[in-house]
């Protein structure tokens, strides 16, 4: 017999028919060899080697053979290694003692490979004892099924003596293990269960076939859906729901009965997440890539009735083989199914790293669609914009909302379908005549490129300020036509930019301190007209926690305290900007004089409406007054400074919104939380967003 081949220069061993014999084809070992004793669980072995030369040692009793030969270089240097945590399987295997386990071949294997962890083997197993008598098969001339196991090294729940004796195995190796009761079901704690009439208490034989090996993804936690890579894909995106799949499909069931054969004409078509396939089936393909092929193992728990295989019952495992042709990338924008951006044509590159993500110049061709049942064309740049093509800047609102969600995720030379809900498309967005208001409509979108704003690595000091400018200017734009959002993400743009920059001298410093504080000013500005007054509260800390005595965040801050219904906090701003700036005493003494006139309209409201409440007598029910809200205004004055925004050097006094009034406020009654607060809200009288 021959053992296992480790190195090109092994000879053959000559076995004694009883105990242990050392047996070496070539001379005995050189200068330089290590010994040492190693531990395996039929025996114990001694191991020797070096580079050039390789000994073997064969363990063999009466009955078994058993072969083993390991090459070891003693004088290579082994760095060392990170100590991995032990699992539960390297716990189980310091049980095994010398002995209990013993190996026979029966017929040799092919490859020289063995399975390792991770690893998907195959394999029929016939038990027996000692005697011949069969226990249980696998195999159906054995009264089996004819079903070959199919278990996962180091995942599947697996008899010590197989953890043990598969990994010494060849592809296409038939083998008897003779295994001692606490090998394969005495063990203590065993993880496989075990019908009670089965003999656990004997020493068995079992036969074992590896049919094959390879590597498998394991698709879900419990085994019950497997993955083997028989040809891998391109690219790195898997279908999820609910992108559209085009697949070459068939299955058989474990004893390789085929059941579904899907492979001429026309790729199954299915949308995912729509349960149009088994579910195991679509699991596993949610974890290909296109042009790959797989074969799918799925348990029956996975396996629910589908258009593709109505009927499932009776099959305790079905096996599909996939190729993955093609899928279309369908994404739900807002995840409640209303805005859909459907690619018609891929584009070049990968997604999403060739995306138009960050705030971009934009070149699109478009066609504008009614969702009714004429698909009215309402507006087509190749034909109502002379063959040009529509440019914009993203980030800036040029375009509604949900056009620009969708482009900003899709590749040059791309073409998607948009199908958008009117609250993302015209209803917030100057309308076209023949667009009515509240409809759905549908864009047919190519995007023909993009170039992306200016990087700043390698920018003098000037340059990158001129930039920074350029953007505020933008936010300031955006700002005074009310889109607060889209000012702020401008100013908190160059905002993350500044972290990278490192002004030189002390007047670069200046510089530098003065825009950054006017642009965390700025968003402050956005947070209170957004209705966050906290938010607001804290962008002006963090000018404040830099210059201290900067009046105009105090004053902003206190605006935002006022706004907030914080009046002590409001008060004690105002009066330190006096202190800190002669110069804005008068801003101070008017926001003063207004602050005082909201606190008195908030008690005078507040003894309105509670009048009587604490006069009645106990079982009484006092009767509220609520006044209309639509007269809730509590200043007609303008509040101009609180809307200005900030610039460079001195803020201006020229940028307002008309919206000022729907400022949020808070009255002082909301201090007294949480009695007072829930009282207000029951009598519907919450006059701001508390963050």
């Amino acid at each position: 017999m021959k053992t296992n081949r480790f190195g090109p220069e092994l000879g053959e061993l000559k076995i004694a028919a009883l105990g242990w014999q050392l047996a070496v084809g070539g001379p005995w070992p050189a200068k330089g060899l290590k010994f040492q004793q190693h531990q395996r669980p039929s025996c114990r072995i001694l191991l020797c080697g070096n580079i050039n030369d390789v000994w073997s040692i064969a363990l063999q009793d009466s009955k078994f053979p058993l072969t083993m030969a390991v090459v070891e270089d003693a004088e290579q240097n082994y760095l060392p290694k990170k100590k991995k945590s032990e699992s539960e399987d390297d716990k189980r295997r310091k049980k095994i003692v010398p002995g209990s386990l013993m190996k026979a071949l029966m017929r040799p294997g092919g490859g020289e490979s063995n399975p390792s962890d991770g690893d998907q083997f195959i394999y029929h197993c016939t038990v027996r004892t000692l005697d011949g008598v069969v226990v249980e098969s696998t195999r159906s001339e054995h009264g089996g099924k004819g079903i070959p196991i199919r278990n996962v090294l180091g995942k599947s729940k697996m008899i010590l003596g197989l953890l043990e004796g598969i990994p010494t195995m060849l592809k296409g190796e038939v083998a008897m293990f003779k295994m001692k009761p606490e090998m394969h079901y005495a063990e203590e704690d065993c993880p496989v269960p075990v019908p009670s009439s089965f003999p656990k208490e004997d020493e068995l034989h079992f036969e074992i076939e590896l049919i094959d090996f390879s590597k498998a993804k394991v698709v879900c936690d419990d085994l019950g859906v497997l993955k083997k890579v028989i040809e891998e894909g391109q690219g790195w995106e898997s279908p999820r729901e609910p992108y559209e799949v085009k697949a070459w499909i068939s299955a058989k069931t474990g004893d390789g009965k085929l059941i579904l054969s899907q492979t001429e004409g026309e790729p199954y078509f299915f949308t995912f997440g729509k349960s149009e396939v088994p579910k195991g089936l679509e699991m596993g393909i949610g974890t290909m890539a296109r042009k790959e092929k797989a074969v799918i193992y799925v348990t029956s728990q996975y396996l629910t009735p589908s258009p593709l295989l109505p009927v499932v019952e009776g099959y305790e495992e079905v096996h599909f083989e996939v190729e993955l042709v093609h899928f279309i990338q369908v994404r739900d924008m807002l995840g409640d199914g209303r805005l859909i951006k459907r690619r018609l044509q891929d584009g070049k590159g990968e997604f999403p790293m060739d995306c138009p993500l960050h705030d971009s110049l934009l070149r699109v061709h478009y066609k504008g669609m009614l969702l009714n049942e004429e698909k009215t064309v309402f507006y087509d740049t190749r034909v109502d914009n002379h063959g040009e093509p529509l440019e914009f800047s993203s980030g800036e609102g040029m375009v509604p909302e949900g056009f620009e969600m969708c482009v900003r995720l899709m590749l040059p030379g791309e073409i998607a379908l948009v199908t958008c809900p009117p609250d993302y498309a015209y209803d917030k967005f100057p309308r076209s005549p023949n667009v009515p208001e509240g409809a759905h409509v549908q864009w047919e979108i190519e995007l023909l490129g993009f170039e992306m704003p200016k990087d700043w690595t390698g920018l003098n000091f000037q340059s990158i300020m001129d930039e920074a400018e350029k953007i505020r200017v933008t936010g300031n734009r955006l700002f005074k036509e009310g889109k607060f959002e889209l000012a702020k993400a401008k100013y908190e743009k160059v905002l993350r930019e500044f972290n990278h920059v490192n002004p030189q001298t002390d007047e670069e410093g200046k510089v530098f301190l003065d825009a950054r504080n006017s642009l965390h000013l700025n968003v402050a500005a956005c947070f209170l007209k957004m209705g966050e007054c906290r938010k607001s509260i804290e962008a002006c800390n963090k000018v404040l926690d830099a210059t201290p005595i900067h009046a105009k965040a105090l004053y902003r801050r206190g605006m935002a305290y006022m706004a907030a219904g914080d009046f002590e906090e409001a008060r004690s701003d105002f009066q330190m900007m006096i202190k800190v700036d002669k110069s804005s005493e008068p801003d101070a003494t008017a926001a003063l004089a207004k602050l005082k006139k909201q606190e008195q309209e908030v008690q005078r409201k507040a003894r309105k409406q509670f009048k009587g409440l604490f006069d009645k007598k106990p079982g009484e029910i006092a009767e509220v007054q609520v006044e209309d809200r639509a007269g809730d205004d509590m200043s007609g004055e303008n509040q101009k400074n609180s809307e200005e925004l900030s610039s460079e050097g001195d803020e201006p006094q020229d940028l307002h919104d008309a919206a000022a009034a729907g400022e949020p406020r808070l009255g002082w009654f909301y201090n007294l939380w949480p009695a007072g607060r829930r009282l207000f809200s029951a009598l519907g009288l919450q006059r701001c967003t508390i963050l």
